[in-house]
């Protein structure tokens, strides 16, 4: 049902019925971090990735989305999201981004997480540092969802958040503001926005039942971003690096859940401040 704040809410029946598609999700990302290696291509991830998702009964929400020809977003290096998978063989040191969505029985979930190719002890310092500065951006935000405040209190929290991570590590990131997160449910993108930087607008009110995926989208230099050819791939103007995290989220009155994190978030909002508030 939608309230007056045109925030669309889902029974507790249905955030368990999206948590079921989120576990898919999250099972894919995690399979997908233990098969990558040096070597392999994107395609090789993307069938996998597929053969995964159908052997659990969900459908790939990518695959033919607006003609998308792939399971998975595969964005590389410089490129920030909606990378199509195929020939490219990844090598040692690469910075990959893999956005994967799953729908079980008419339910969406949607996740990304970003990696270097060879593992941690493969990756320059800058990149390691990116992407533990998004993926913290992505919990600060998330943790600041609570029902009765504003949802753009969410692009707040990633604000401050890659600030501070810039500061730490002397360096100045770039926040993509050309993508946002967005509501998700019966469809993948829904409304409302959910902008990962600050704005002037109060926004509209988190209620009980709020589904929405968070996803910030970081880079070494510059924020802005421009398209391939392909239609699809999106990459930084200045060759920099990019990395994007992004989970979906329900909040209701007993707190947030994670619902394509395999553990609901547990840990991480706790480390947070953040009351976690799982259903059933």
């Amino acid at each position: 049902m939608f309230g007056r704040s045109r925030l669309e809410t889902k029974t507790p029946d249905q955030i368990l019925r999206m948590r079921r598609a989120g576990l898919v999700v999250g099972q894919t990302l995690q399979l997908m971090a233990q098969t990558l290696r040096p070597g392999i291509t994107t395609k090789q991830l993307d069938e996998l990735a597929e053969e995964h998702i159908r052997g659990c009964g969900a459908t790939p929400s990518f695959l033919g989305y607006h003609g998308f020809t792939g399971t998975l977003c595969t964005s590389v290096n410089e490129e920030v999201v909606h990378g199509i998978p195929g020939p490219r063989v990844l090598q040692d040191g690469d910075l990959i981004s893999i956005d994967c969505g799953a729908i079980v029985d008419g339910w969406h979930g949607d996740a990304a997480i970003s990696l270097v190719v060879g593992g941690r002890e493969a990756g320059r310092p800058e990149d390691l540092a990116l992407i533990d500065a998004t993926e913290d951006s992505m919990w600060a935000g998330i943790a600041a969802l609570s029902v009765g405040e504003s949802l753009y209190e969410v692009g707040a929290g990633v604000e401050d958040s890659v600030a501070a991570s810039g500061e730490r590590h002397g360096q100045d990131y770039g926040i993509v503001e050309d993508y946002v997160g967005h509501g998700i449910g019966t469809q993948m993108h829904m409304d409302p926005q959910v902008p990962n930087y600050r704005v002037r607008d109060k926004g509209p009110t988190v209620r009980s039942g709020v589904t929405v995926a968070i996803e910030p989208m970081v880079t070494l230099g510059s924020a802005e971003t421009r398209v391939l050819q392909d239609d699809w791939t999106v990459v930084t103007t200045d060759g920099s690096r990019a990395a994007h995290w992004e989970n979906t989220v329900a909040v209701t009155d007993d707190g947030l859940w994670v619902l394509t994190a395999l553990d609901g978030g547990k840990d991480r909002l706790q480390a947070l401040g953040a009351r976690f508030g799982p259903l059933g």
